[in-house]
């Protein structure tokens, strides 16, 4: 057997076990299988996504279930505004032996496991927020001197309140980065709500089973980054990412005259994952124009930002990629 027949038959092997994992997400998180398949996409490019949706929607029930399906040791914090660092990454205490001796112990804090649900991660201050940069980028915290290793995998799954903004802190362009997707969580359709009634106001609630284990997932993250992925499709992926970009000359009038910042090389990295995610979820062995689209908006829209006066105009980053995807003949058609 030739490498390249091992690969196509590990990815179509993979690609069995996610159907089954989406399965049982699914049997949990009824009628949203957009939101599904990006929540998956992140943890298989082994990256942490932002989900955007308002209260009463399942954003905790679909974490809790990821958790589960993927096999992994999961923790919840819900952020407040008088939540410390210390109440994330754990501190020292002194503790005194029976002999009389003492001497500092370390009580780790909720952030040592391998999901993480920072639950309305808006509402603690920058100082909280920022303990979780380091987390998020190298897989380790810096704790009185001492850098601790987190475990492997790592993933954040943060939820945030579109509308209510009082008493919120925005999180800084450094963090919102380091997410590799946002998810936008809306509301369900009237089958699928039904369907919601139906499944969970009755005796009992299905129950999601596991699928992965840490380790079978670290072996997919390996295996995703053997996708092939064509030319063509990488072309599009960095002319899209440098056209959002008001500095490049290239960018459209429309770029410039909106766009206050644009995504950077991140960007472009995390695109080259998604789409790969992308077409793995959806059964292909190599991603696709269709791809490029679907991945633009999650992958581009908290990575830039529009200037005062395109807000002042009502204008949407939305409507602008979209835009922007429509302008290239190359992409166009798969949109």
């Amino acid at each position: 057997m030739t490498e390249e027949q091992d690969l196509l038959g590990q990815i179509e092997a993979l690609e069995a076990r996610l159907a089954e994992a989406k399965a049982q997400i699914t049997r949990r998180f009824i009628g949203q299988e957009l939101v599904v398949d990006l929540a998956l996409s992140a943890l298989l490019c082994g990256g942490h996504a932002l989900l955007i949706g308002l209260p009463g929607l399942g954003k905790t029930r679909l974490v809790e279930t990821l958790s589960t399906v993927m096999g992994l040791d999961g923790k919840r914090v819900q952020f407040t505004p008088d939540l410390m660092p210390a109440d994330i990454l754990g501190s020292e205490v002194l503790e005194t032996g029976r002999d009389g001796s003492r001497a500092f112990k370390f009580i780790e804090g909720p952030i040592f496991c391998q999901l993480l649900m920072a639950d309305e991660i808006n509402r603690a201050s920058p100082r909280t927020q920022s303990a979780l940069l380091q987390a998020m980028q190298e897989r380790e915290v810096s704790i009185s001197g001492q850098t601790r290793p987190l475990a492997a995998p790592f993933h954040v799954l943060a939820t945030q309140n579109p509308i209510e903004q009082e008493g919120t802190y925005p999180l800084p362009e450094a963090q919102l980065d380091r997410f590799l997707v946002k998810i936008d969580v809306g509301y369900p359709d009237l089958e699928t709500e039904r369907e919601i009634l139906q499944a969970t106001t009755g005796r009992s609630e299905a129950e999601a089973e596991s699928v992965f284990s840490a380790e079978d997932l670290i072996a997919a993250q390996g295996l995703l980054r053997r996708m092939p992925v064509g030319e063509g499709v990488m072309e599009n992926i960095l002319s899209l990412v440098r056209a959002f970009r008001p500095e490049n000359p290239e960018s459209s009038d429309a770029v410039r005259e909106s766009v206050a910042w644009g995504p950077g090389p991140r960007a472009s990295q995390a695109f080259m994952m998604t789409v790969r995610a992308r077409a793995l979820l959806q059964g292909r062995l190599a991603p696709d124009m269709g791809d490029v689209v679907a991945m633009a908006a999650p992958v581009l829209g908290h990575r830039m930002a529009l200037n005062f006066a395109a807000l002042a105009r009502g204008e949407r980053l939305d409507d602008l990629i979209k835009s922007e995807i429509e302008k290239s003949p190359s992409l166009s058609d798969a949109a």
